[in-house]
């Protein structure tokens, strides 16, 4: 696996909806949309104030470079879910109801399940994981002492202490979010740039191959 296809390498940490934030974010990381590669790790959706906001913003990215990709995070897991009538009071119990207020989703109607139809591609579309030169980028981790290739979603999306506190080897080192820290949590065998933006503390963006971190705060 060879980056040697882009100049560097942005990866924006967990959004929850704060649009405002991920605008000033764009604004000081020096992503050149022709040449760079620009990776989402999940979690655009849910708790914050504008998170149809937030996919448009990442539509329209997508949509002036080719060198954007979206990984999913277990919000947009829990969305689809809804969507398809299962897991609603889960969905409700992660922060939906602002996702659901912003596309004007009310429960009980027809329209519940109707979504922009590139929205709803968009979600579709979501990665699970992928693999860079020296790194794995997935939303919440991997299972120790399980390959990479057999992970299952679940664990890819929502996975917490196993992968945390372990200091197994991946062969490369992940980069996650989901964990929310005030700071980027930098391992020997993982780096954590959830640094919790819809908790009033900051949004982080990784560059590599410096593994240099920009951030705004709330």
């Amino acid at each position: 696996m060879i980056d040697m296809d882009y100049g560097k390498i942005f990866i924006v940490g967990d959004i929850h909806g704060c649009l405002e934030m991920l605008n000033r974010l764009m604004d000081i990381i020096p992503w050149h949309p022709e040449k760079d590669r620009l990776i989402f790790i999940g979690d655009y959706i849910d708790r914050g104030e504008d998170p149809k906001g937030v996919v448009d913003y990442i539509l329209a990215l997508k949509d002036c470079s080719p060198n954007v990709d979206c990984l999913i995070g277990n919000h947009e897991a829990l969305f689809l879910d809804y969507l398809n009538g299962t897991n609603e009071a889960a969905y409700i119990r992660n922060g939906g109801w602002n996702t659901l207020r912003s596309y004007e989703i009310e429960k009980g109607t027809e329209e519940e399940s109707l979504l922009p139809s590139e929205h709803m591609a968009f979600f579709q579309s979501l990665t699970p994981y992928l693999e860079l030169a020296d790194y794995y980028v997935v939303h919440a981790g991997f299972r120790p002492y399980v390959a990479i290739e057999q992970q299952s979603l679940q664990d890819m999306v929502w996975i917490r202490d196993p992968f945390l506190l372990s200091q197994y080897d991946f062969g490369k080192k992940v980069i996650f979010g989901h964990t929310p820290c005030l700071e980027p949590l930098v391992m020997e065998n993982k780096i954590g740039i959830d640094t919790g933006a819809v908790m009033g503390h900051k949004l982080t963006c990784l560059e590599l191959p410096e593994v240099k971190f920009h951030s705004v705060k709330a």
